[in-house]
């Protein structure tokens, strides 16, 4: 991901906000704010006849030292690209950029409603953990979330 995909990677990030089951994010942040809270590394685009279909990142989950190998991950996939497999790619992508940049353990919180997302970190290895209930309001109604954790095999076991 360069910083000249940034429009690309804010329209997906529209079209998952406006699902209302991707993230509790409401509004598109600025590339600046998105740019801050997202890991320098480990930030990627899928790309189909040379355009951006999708994206995954990952967003350190503490500034602790202790926690430097923990991230959560993000994975993005364009309306008229779903159901084509960009998703597997971008997250098993991620998880190979995450391991050769030391991380150890990857999360991901998915709203219940998120079958898809759900599936997709399953099939990719992550495992359910927990569950957190009525975790945030949005649109005036409270939603659940679903906890996976995926720990790495070839990182942070020494």
């Amino acid at each position: 991901m360069t910083a000249s995909d940034w429009m690309y990677v804010a329209e997906i990030y529209k079209q998952g906000i406006d699902t209302g089951i991707a993230t509790f994010q409401q509004t598109v942040p600025s590339r600046e704010e998105w740019d801050h809270n997202h890991a320098a590394c480990c930030r990627i685009v899928a790309e189909v006849d040379n355009v951006i279909a999708g994206w995954a990142a990952l967003s350190p989950v503490s500034g602790r030292a202790v926690y430097s190998g923990v991230a959560e991950v993000s994975v993005y996939v364009g309306n008229e690209y779903r159901g084509q497999q960009i998703g597997t790619k971008l997250l098993e992508s991620i998880i190979h950029e995450s391991e050769c940049n030391g991380y150890w353990t990857l999360q991901s919180g998915i709203l219940t409603e998120n079958s898809a997302s759900i599936a997709l970190h399953k099939k990719s290895g992550f495992r359910e953990i927990g569950y957190r209930e009525k975790v945030a309001k949005m649109n005036n109604v409270w939603r659940n979330t679903i906890l996976f954790e995926r720990r790495s095999i070839v990182t942070g076991m020494e």
